[in-house]
């Protein structure tokens, strides 16, 4: 059909005059699309269907349903959406107060020498941390991602060793990272649903910063840089996050849609070409956008894990001078503003074993490690409002087509296998008496449990231990829940 219409085409060309070209391009056009004729996007569309390295998902930020999936947990390389996990590592040391947005950033020779596309930086130079993640969101800049592990890590290898186990800390448990910046590595391995929440962590956990992905430019001494990211500014309520793309990836694209009280996060990768990926992300936008729900998001859907610790690496001061080293930088200070921590004078940057205290709500530090199970539709937000002896509490599980991203617990010292777990408490003996009157409601399935009461470090997590298989803690998970318990059942 498209031959069909440029034969149609090159034939009124040549037998109408020029002015009334223009009215029979325009009706030709009008007849293209009543009658079906193929566009460029339903043939990029079509390449990506067809595509065996493509891999998608949607899932609704509000609720954690996964609305559409495909290939979602193969193996795939990130390309620079890994830049996402040095972002994420960034954002946590700044609301820490261990680097503030004007500290220095040092350019190693290792740094100014990765593959563009960078900033082009030179060796001995530094940048603001602004100005790096600045350099990340538009350019994706290789040799700036690199400096900022550097400086959090120590060396490249250290910080990736610690990107990894932030990863599978945040329940990225098929993630594997080897650098900072996504540059080809064959161990270097994630998946579309991992990137999907990795997407949801940085807009909740670090609301204050999560502004930065919507950068359209900024000035760079005398360049001005714009972003990669074409959805942005131009598909409706598109708000970030990243593109990536290495000729073994393919080209990868991680957006966040947040409209009218709806909220979706959509990961495709492996994508044929920019407009193939571009336009295969806004048919998911305009299939899945509608069917998204608008309750839930009162809370963290994926939990902010501890941090990751690290030998203390260098001092970090404000970059002065040296910034006019590499040109000069006129950046209008209209992103987010640095809190109280983050004016402090200079800090050492140090990762520590404290768990997190972003949120008010106890209950968001004690949601587990993601893992993937069958649910039901949500009837409910996902997190909902409790009381501070309650524990976060997934849908029930089933056996249905929608899958949803809950958690799993962390590891207990007690007992291997499943547990499941019905609160925290401050005390001990608050958690036994959670326990005590859990167990009277729970029957049969949890004649054989053992109840514990596990401290961590803001109280103990009340939990029924002692289950061989996955089926028999869901079981008694499920059947607390008819009782009027609350619970989650997870692996040790």
């Amino acid at each position: 059909m498209q031959a069909k219409s440029e034969i149609v085409s090159r034939s009124i060309s040549s037998v109408f005059p020029i002015r009334s070209r223009s009215f029979l391009v325009k009706a030709i056009a009008a007849f293209s699309i009543a009658f079906g004729i193929v566009t460029a996007d339903s043939i990029n569309a079509e390449a990506e269907a067809a595509n065996s390295r493509y891999a998608g998902i949607v899932v609704d930020a509000n609720s954690g349903n996964v609305l559409y999936s495909e290939n979602a947990d193969r193996l795939q390389y990130p390309a620079s959406l890994t830049k996402m996990m040095t972002l994420y590592l960034t954002f946590e040391a700044l609301e820490q107060g261990r680097i503030r947005l004007d500290s220095a950033v040092p350019f190693s020779a290792h740094a100014s020498a990765q593959a563009p596309t960078k900033l082009g930086v030179r060796p001995g130079a530094t940048i603001s941390v602004e100005q790096a993640i600045l350099g990340l969101v538009t350019l994706s800049a290789n040799d700036a991602s690199t400096a900022l592990g550097e400086l959090l890590g120590g060396t490249e290898d250290r910080f990736a060793q610690i990107m990894t186990a932030k990863a599978h800390a945040l329940g990225m448990t098929r993630t594997t990272y080897r650098n900072a910046n996504g540059l080809p590595n064959t161990a270097q391995m994630t998946t579309a649903r991992d990137q999907a929440r990795l997407g949801i962590a940085l807009r909740q956990h670090f609301p204050q910063y999560y502004g930065y992905f919507s950068t359209q430019s900024f000035k760079f001494g005398n360049r001005i840089i714009r972003s990669h990211n074409r959805l942005v500014g131009s598909v409706r309520g598109v708000d970030g996050i990243k593109t990536g793309y290495t000729r073994a990836a393919g080209f990868n694209l991680v957006s966040s849609v947040q409209v009218d009280g709806k909220s979706i996060v959509g990961v495709v990768l492996g994508g044929a070409s920019t407009p193939a990926r571009d336009t295969q992300m806004r048919n998911l936008i305009a299939s899945y956008l509608p069917k998204a729900s608008t309750r839930g998001g009162s809370a963290n859907l994926v939990a902010q894990a501890p941090k990751i610790s690290a030998e203390p690496v260098i001092p970090v001061t404000a970059a002065k001078s040296e910034v006019a080293s590499v040109g000069g930088v006129d950046l209008p200070h209209s992103g987010p503003t640095p809190d109280s921590r983050q004016q402090a004078a200079s800090t050492q940057v140090a990762y520590t074993a404290t768990s997190s205290t972003k949120s008010d709500n106890p209950l968001l530090q004690e949601m587990p490690a993601p893992t993937k199970v069958k649910t039901q539709p949500i009837k409910q937000a996902a997190v909902a409002s409790v009381a501070p002896t309650q524990a976060y509490v997934p849908p029930e599980q089933g056996d249905t087509s929608i899958d949803t991203l809950t958690t799993a617990s962390t590891s207990s010292p007690h007992l291997s296998g499943w547990v499941v777990q019905i609160g925290v408490s401050s005390t001990k003996d608050g958690a036994m008496d959670l326990l005590d009157g859990a167990k009277t409601k729970g029957g049969k399935a949890l004649r054989s449990a053992k109840p514990l009461a596990v401290a961590y470090s803001g109280g103990y997590r009340a939990r029924f231990g002692g289950f061989d298989e996955q089926r028999d803690a869901v079981n008694a998970c499920n059947a607390l829940k008819r009782s009027g318990v609350k619970c989650w059942a997870s692996a040790q």
